[in-house]
């Protein structure tokens, strides 16, 4: 058990490692070619696309063998960056994109692959520490990734970049293979079903549809808030745009500390109460991003990434343990979907709403925030609405 999580951990690192600094270096390197802005902004785009096919993606991961798939992803990706080398000047920059459409697509299927594997790899006691060890490093990787990329970047290019970070999934897929699996999750789904079963099952089981949607409105609302608190940093406090690096910093130290713990919260409630515990963290993050005293708009920073990490990693533990297994794929790429969907529209009125101040948005995606955790637990609490499961709701094989 210990050998597996580890492994799940060090793939977990391996993974963020090369995608945050490819990421990062793809939008700088076609803004060097091109000098466009919107060009290396559709570079992002590209990777964040794939989301949105989630359903169609997952059941694709349903209907093959889990683990080569999960495999086959990474050593995709792996053959793939190579083909950076031929990128010499603006005429290649659609390789550039092309790469990060691949990478887009690779993350969905190993995302929702590895949602099917871990339920196989691990007891169901340990799904939520695990879960919360993964999102720590892939927080704190982010604290590092993109700055080891830009440097190395900026010292030898882009070619150096993208031949190491192809070295990355290489070694991710190694570390699949070398997992133990307790038991074969079933490769191939009941025929029959369409894509549109996963979110038949994600909204007709509560026990996964609460923290999903409590997510799902959380991450959304960070969206949101986003221009607000670029606002907060510029007019507000009156400070340089350069500190909207230490408020990055105050969050992913958040989010590593919240993902060391989240797991033993898990043990001993239920994913639906830490989805609740998550999203109030957040909205009281927005709340204290009001204030015009710099400590506390970095401590609401810190409460951020507190709050962000627990509500997702509630709603991943409650699909990984409340799906049945021959739809777990698609079910965790649909929740993927639902959860971070959102934001591609919340970000733009975000960035609209902010027309009217730094404070509004920020106190409207609290209150939207709390009216969810509000409602749900008001729901949790009915004894009859508790025990209440849906007659489309699954029971989970073992």
């Amino acid at each position: 058990m210990r050998r597996n999580a580890i492994l799940f951990v060090v793939v977990s690192l391996l993974s963020g490692l090369g995608g945050s600094a490819m990421a990062l270096v793809a939008g700088i390197w076609i803004l060097d070619l091109t000098g466009s802005p919107g060009l290396a902004a559709l570079a992002g785009f590209c990777g964040y696309a794939p989301t949105l096919a989630g359903p169609w993606l997952g059941a694709v991961v349903d209907r093959l063998p889990r683990r080569p798939l999960v495999i086959a992803a990474n050593l995709t990706v792996a053959a793939v960056l190579p083909s950076l080398l031929a990128v010499r000047g603006p005429g290649q920059v659609w390789l550039l994109f092309c790469v990060a459409t691949v990478y887009g697509v690779a993350y969905v299927l190993v995302d929702a692959g590895e949602s099917t594997l871990l339920p196989a790899a691990l007891s169901a006691v340990h799904l939520g520490r695990v879960n919360g060890w993964r999102s720590s490093a892939q927080e704190g990787v982010k604290l590092v990734a993109p700055l080891a990329g830009a440097g190395l970047y900026t010292w030898q290019g882009g070619h150096l970049v993208a031949l190491l970070a192809a070295a990355l999934p290489a070694l991710a897929a190694a570390g699949y293979a070398a997992l133990r699996l307790t038991r074969t999750p079933p490769p191939v789904a009941p025929q029959g079903r369409g894509v549109r079963v996963g979110l038949s099952v994600l909204f007709g089981s509560v026990s996964i549809r609460r923290p999903v949607v409590l997510a799902a409105v959380a991450i959304g609302m960070s969206g949101f808030a986003t221009a607000a608190g670029y606002a907060v940093v510029t007019d507000t406090l009156g400070l340089p745009a350069t500190f909207l690096g230490v408020l990055l910093s105050a969050q992913g130290a958040g989010s590593v500390a919240g993902g060391l713990v989240v797991g033993r919260v898990i043990a001993r409630f239920d994913p639906t109460a830490v989805a609740l515990a998550g999203g109030g963290l957040f909205a009281v993050s927005c709340l204290v991003r009001c204030l015009p005293w710099w400590p506390g708009v970095v401590a609401a920073s810190v409460l951020a990434g507190l709050g962000l990490p627990w509500a997702l990693v509630a709603a991943v533990t409650a699909v990984q343990t409340h799906s049945p297994d021959a739809l777990l794929g698609r079910v965790a790429a649909t929740a993927n979907t639902v959860m971070f969907g959102p934001i591609a529209v919340t970000t733009p009125l975000g960035s609209a709403a902010v027309l009217l101040g730094a404070r509004p948005p920020l106190v409207l995606a609290a209150a939207v925030c709390l009216t969810a955790c509000a409602l749900t637990y008001r729901v949790a609490r009915d004894p009859a609405a508790a025990y209440q499961i849906s007659d489309n709701e699954p029971a989970r094989t073992r």
